[in-house]
């Protein structure tokens, strides 16, 4: 989000601005949409699930192709905030303001960082998904149902071990951890079976956040219902006692754990403020995961919009990078248009302004932070598009900053625009300078290509990643993650892409090296295959797969009012 509430001042919070919409009945956004009553299964009156095996498309209609996707990105992230689903959200609208069939399809957000320090995923001021407050709380239950499939897994396969372990489980070597949707740094390393033998065979484990679990991103990456259903059952969990690989299909129970996430994968049909249909579905944290709504949810808006909005997660080093290597590579959805979000405030801060002096004025820091800006830019062309830079919209921001940044951007060949969308919302006319250079951008021709090929070895993918990405010198490959390089090759997984695990705060793996920094290595400390998801995870640097609270979180301020509404929820 682009403003907050400040103590004394009249501006209205994002979840004041959110209660104070009127939303359309969802059956009516769905009818403007295209979607036939029968794909639609409601969720009470204001969101609902889609059935794409139900959509179908009217007697007499002419065929139409699947709609152009923009991907929206963004610079380094940073505390003082850069809006890139307000963004997403103001686009969209703007887009549909212009008279072109538009469709959003963005991540659900997770309670951990919610009830932290993060926030939500539904935007913010007036360029909002509604409901908010449900979206960002428990929604459909999505997140449930892949924490649920992904316990039940672990549950097995230690009852599995615990009654006579048929399949030769090596405790001691289990890849697949237990999950729950919570920053919970306690649950990072803990033993379980203890009590004696009648509690099952005691070994070390350890829970992840449930937006890095494999079933999120096998979820994320499934085509459909039998797509899950195979990609599931290929899942490694762990290893026999000669370090051969055990999978879900071993154990045999891909097809319970594709029950219990036959409903959710099902994509989820809400509305922006402004009325624009939008599918709010799966969600991989894109420092620890690969950042990207569900593939079913973006292929199904392609199916009912000409222009599909989405957005992945934190810089384009990461987020972008994955939609690019990873999701464009299991389907047919390379983005048309690249969007990078950036501010002025958080330009500043990798200039090297401190948060609390982010207001006073300084081309200069502006000019020392554009570097980040820069290397973001140049990393996007890397893959034949040239981006458009969304300047998201401050109340401090000087016009002297704003012009400064729009002629850099000119200087850089690319195209730019200021975007108001948080105080006047996309549809207002926060967003048209935009919305008309993505339009543009979209009907440009580009050749679209991946950093790398699949047959490269996956040492050489991380150095491509971590040298034309990220700028740095190269890698340093730890003692553990030499011999799983090893494993992955004699077990012939190598064809798969990378997928990296680093801070999202810096293209190195130090959070605090800001900007553009260069002169440095990134240390991959281990490889974990996620055979079923299709790509190999490589954790850099000090990045958790359970992140902490802070220590004071935003559940401090948050409550409910005497009816039941949310208070303090951004």
């Amino acid at each position: 989000m682009s403003e907050t509430t400040t103590a004394g001042n009249n501006v209205p919070s994002d979840l004041e601005i959110a209660q104070r919409a009127v939303m359309k009945p969802i059956g009516e956004i769905a009818a403007a949409a295209g979607i036939n009553p029968d794909a639609l299964e409601l969720y009470g009156p204001y969101k609902a699930k889609i059935d794409p095996a139900k959509l179908t498309v009217p007697a007499g209609a002419p065929m139409r192709a699947p709609g152009k996707v923009v991907l929206v990105s963004a610079m380094s992230p940073t505390p003082a905030g850069e809006g890139k689903s307000t963004t997403t959200v103001g686009l969209a609208d703007s887009l549909a303001r212009a008279g072109h069939r538009v469709m959003i399809a963005l991540r659900e957000p997770s309670l951990g960082p919610i009830l932290g320090m993060k926030g939500g995923a539904t935007g913010g001021g007036y360029s909002q998904v509604l409901p908010m407050d449900q979206i960002n709380l428990h929604f459909t239950g999505d997140f449930h149902a892949i924490t649920s499939a992904n316990n039940a897994l672990m549950a097995l396969v230690d009852n599995h071990i615990f009654q006579g372990n048929e399949l030769n489980i090596d405790p001691r070597r289990m890849t697949f951890k237990r999950v729950l949707d919570m920053n919970d740094r306690s649950l990072r390393e803990v033993v379980i079976g203890l009590g004696g033998p009648a509690q099952g065979t005691p070994r070390q484990d350890g829970f992840d956040i449930t937006v890095a679990s494999e079933i999120m991103a096998v979820f994320c990456l499934a085509t459909d219902l039998n797509d899950l259903r195979e990609r599931l059952g290929r899942i490694t969990f762990g290893y026999t006692y000669d370090r051969q690989p055990v999978t879900v299909a071993d154990l045999g129970v891909q097809g319970a754990l594709t029950m219990l996430l036959k409903d959710a994968i099902k994509p989820n049909l809400v509305q922006t403020i402004a009325g624009t249909p939008a599918l709010v579905h799966g969600g991989p944290f894109a420092n620890i995961a690969h950042g990207c709504n569900s593939l079913i949810a973006t292929q199904t808006a392609r199916s009912l919009a000409d222009i599909v909005v989405t957005e992945a997660g934190f810089g384009a080093d990461l987020g972008a990078e994955k939609y690019m290597d990873i999701k464009s590579r299991m389907a047919d959805v390379a983005p048309s248009a690249v969007v990078l979000v950036a501010t002025v405030r958080a330009l500043k801060m990798h200039g090297g302004v401190p948060k609390d002096r982010l207001t006073e004025p300084n081309v200069g820091a502006l000019a020392a932070g554009v570097a980040n800006l820069q290397r973001h830019i140049r990393n996007v062309e890397k893959f034949g598009i040239i981006p458009v830079v969304a300047v998201n919209k401050f109340a401090t921001d000087t016009a002297e900053e704003l012009d400064w940044l729009l002629q850099w951007c000119a200087a850089e060949g690319v195209q730019a625009a200021v975007a108001d969308v948080w105080g006047r919302g996309g549809g207002g006319d926060g967003g048209d300078e935009l919305a008309a250079k993505v339009a543009a951008a979209i009907d440009t021709p580009h050749s679209f290509r991946h950093l790398y090929p699949l047959d490269m070895s996956v040492e050489d993918k991380i150095r491509t990643i971590v040298q034309e990405v990220y700028g740095a010198d190269g890698v340093d490959f730890s003692v553990p993650a030499l011999k799983r390089l090893a494993e992955i090759e004699k077990n012939g997984w190598s064809g798969m892409p990378v997928c990296m695990a680093k801070t999202q705060y810096s293209f190195s793996d130090d959070a605090a090296r800001l900007g553009a920094p260069k002169g440095f290595t990134i240390h991959v400390r281990d490889l974990i295959p996620k055979t079923g998801a299709g790509f190999i995870v490589a954790l850099t640097g000090a990045v958790m797969t359970m992140p902490g609270l802070p220590k004071v979180p935003a559940a401090m301020r948050m409550d409910v009012d005497d009816a039941g509404n949310p208070v303090g929820l951004f």
